[in-house]
């Protein structure tokens, strides 16, 4: 019996809106974002949006019904386009290549961070809300697929299921790191440049320890309660 092959959606207006359809939501969008970036997120009201946008409430209910949607139009944007620049990592070991990676995140989001950092509560909400919502498995998994392959595709990439599992808790410090950024109040962002610096010269020493095998197989056991945790559906994809 043939299983069916999930494909990857396409970017691009979704099927049945037409072309004014799409610019009316573009407007939409980029108004709640001015907003929710002057204002904030919680003073922000979709009232707010459609007045500032020029159009009806139930315009407006149409393409985003909630101000989650807009943040969830946000992050899929964004991790859209930190996939298709990190698609191209420079050669090296993975300690190396998760920095590009991980620079390459913080440069794709930077011009968004006011907006962001109100989004915050949302972004880091329970299962059901924010990063780890059923809903934004597609755009994890091109976030997560960053990592993995540069892990994957690195000169000294771990063999065996250790390389996936590194790439998963790479992954997982790119949050930890994301989270710091929003939350740091040093001048422009000062200590999250120091905290990169200090990831680019802590990272390699780790490379070097992975080839004992006790530090193997606590990776390995950080890995299954990772996923466990919060990551039971980023299964390595196949085609990395």
């Amino acid at each position: 019996m043939s299983q069916e092959i999930e494909r990857p959606r396409r970017r691009g207006r979704p099927p049945g809106i037409t072309a004014q359809g799409e610019d009316t939501r573009r407007r939409l969008y980029e108004a709640a974002l001015r907003l929710m970036a002057a204002g904030g997120w919680q003073a922000t009201t979709l009232r707010d949006i459609a007045a500032e946008a020029g159009v009806s409430v139930g315009l407006l209910y149409r393409y985003f019904p909630s101000k989650r949607a807009v943040v969830m139009a946000l992050y899929d944007e964004l991790s859209a386009a930190f996939a298709e620049r990190a698609a191209e990592l420079p050669r090296g070991g993975w300690a190396a290549r998760f920095v590009a990676a991980l620079e390459t995140s913080l440069t794709v989001l930077a011009p968004h961070r006011r907006v962001l950092t109100g989004f915050v509560p949302v972004l880091f909400g329970g299962a059901e809300e924010g990063l780890f919502a059923p809903e934004t498995a597609f755009s994890r998994r091109r976030v997560h697929g960053a990592f993995e392959r540069a892990v994957l595709g690195a000169r000294d990439a771990p063999k065996g299921e250790l390389g996936p599992a590194l790439g998963r808790l790479l992954y997982l410090l790119h949050l930890t790191v994301l989270l710091w950024w929003l939350l740091d109040r040093s001048p422009d962002q000062r200590a999250t440049r120091g905290l990169v610096a200090l990831l680019r010269r802590a990272l390699p020493l780790g490379a070097v320890a992975l080839r004992l095998p006790p530090v193997r197989a606590m990776a390995l056991a950080a890995d299954r309660l990772v996923r466990d945790a919060l990551f039971d559906d980023l299964a390595s994809d196949p085609a990395l």
